[in-house]
C-alpha cells in the first residue's frame, strides 16, 4: 500500500512537470511565427506586437506572480488593492459562517425527516421544489431584502449547503438497522439517548458525506457570488485582476481556489474516516 502511494505521488509529479513543460512550449513564440501577442490585448495595453511574447503567461510567469503575492499576503492599500491572503480569509470566513448555519439547520431537520415518515411526506415536496434552484438565483432577492453584499453572499452559501446535508442526514438516519433500534427499545433506551448513542454513530458516515458535498458546493458558489457582488474575496480578486488584464494573477487565484477547496475536502474526509467503523 505504501509502495502504491509512492508510485502514485511520483506519477503525479511527472504529470505536473510534463504539463508545465507543454504549457511553457505553447506560450513561447517561435522565430518564424510572427507576432505572438494578441492584437486586441496589445491595443489595450498600449504595446507593440513585434517581437513581443504571448499574452498568455507561462508557468514561470505564474510562479513569479505567486511568489510576489506570497511575500505580502495580508497588505491592505484600499478597497481595490488587498493582499491575496486577506482575500482568501474573507472568502473562507463567509463560507464557514454560511456553512455553519447550514449544519445547525440541516442536521436536526434531516434527523426529523429520517425518523418520522410523517415529516418526510410533509417536507419532501418543499425540498424537491427548492433543491434544484441555482444558489445564485437567490442573490438578487438576498441583495434586495438584506441590502448587504457580504451578508447576501453568506445567505447564498447557507442555501446551497443545506440540501446535500439535509438529504444525506435523512437518508443515513432512515437507513439505520432496525435490529439496533429494536435492541435499544428492548433495553428501554429513551428517544434522546437512542438518537445520540445509536442513530447518530450509525448515520455519521452518511452525514459527513453530505457535509463534504456541501463544502465543495459552498466553495464553488462563494467564488461566483463574490464576482457578482464585488468588494472583497477571492472571487472578486480573480475578477478584478481580469479587469486589470493581469492573466498571471487570474491563474494564481484559480490555483489557490483549487488548493483551498482540496484542503477543505481533505479535512472532512479525515473526519469521515474517523467516524466510519466496519460492521
Amino acid at each position: 500500500m505504501k509502495s502504491l502511494g509512492v508510485r502514485a505521488g511520483l506519477l503525479s509529479v511527472l504529470m505536473f512537470v510534463a504539463f508545465c513543460a507543454l504549457w511553457q512550449i505553447a506560450v513561447t513564440p517561435s522565430a518564424s511565427s510572427g507576432p505572438a501577442l494578441d492584437p486586441e490585448y496589445a491595443k489595450l495595453m498600449g504595446i507593440a506586437t513585434e517581437g513581443a511574447k504571448s499574452a498568455m503567461p507561462g508557468p514561470l510567469d505564474v510562479a513569479g506572480k505567486l511568489w510576489d503575492n506570497l511575500k505580502r499576503p495580508f497588505y491592505d492599500n484600499g478597497p481595490n488593492d488587498k493582499g491575496l491572503g486577506l482575500q482568501l480569509l474573507y472568502s473562507i470566513g463567509r463560507v464557514f459562517i454560511g456553512y455553519g448555519l447550514a449544519v445547525l439547520v440541516a442536521v436536526p431537520i434531516g434527523f426529523l425527516i429520517g425518523m418520522s415518515p410523517l415529516a418526510y411526506r410533509a417536507l419532501d415536496p418543499f425540498i424537491q421544489v427548492l433543491k434544484p434552484i441555482s444558489p445564485l438565483a437567490w442573490m438578487p432577492l438576498a441583495l434586495y431584502t438584506i441590502k448587504d453584499s457580504s451578508l447576501s453572499a453568506i445567505f447564498v452559501i447557507f442555501i446551497c449547503s443545506v440540501w446535500p446535508m439535509l438529504i444525506n442526514t435523512a437518508f443515513g438516519v432512515g437507513a439505520v438497522r432496525k435490529e439496533w433500534l429494536n435492541v435499544a427499545r428492548t433495553l428501554e433506551v429513551g428517544p434522546w439517548r437512542r438518537a445520540f448513542t445509536v442513530i447518530l454513530p450509525a448515520a455519521a458516515p452518511t452525514i459527513l458525506t453530505g457535509m463534504r458535498i456541501s463544502i465543495g458546493i459552498a466553495w464553488l458558489v462563494i467564488v461566483a457570488a463574490e464576482m457578482l457582488v464585488g468588494g472583497t474575496g477571492i472571487g472578486y480578486f480573480v475578477w478584478n485582476e481580469w479587469n486589470n488584464l493581469s492573466i498571471a494573477n487570474v491563474i494564481v487565484g484559480i490555483l489557490l481556489i483549487g488548493v483551498v477547496g482540496m484542503a477543505l475536502d481533505l479535512i472532512l474526509a479525515r473526519l469521515q474516516k474517523r467516524v466510519t467503523f466496519p460492521e
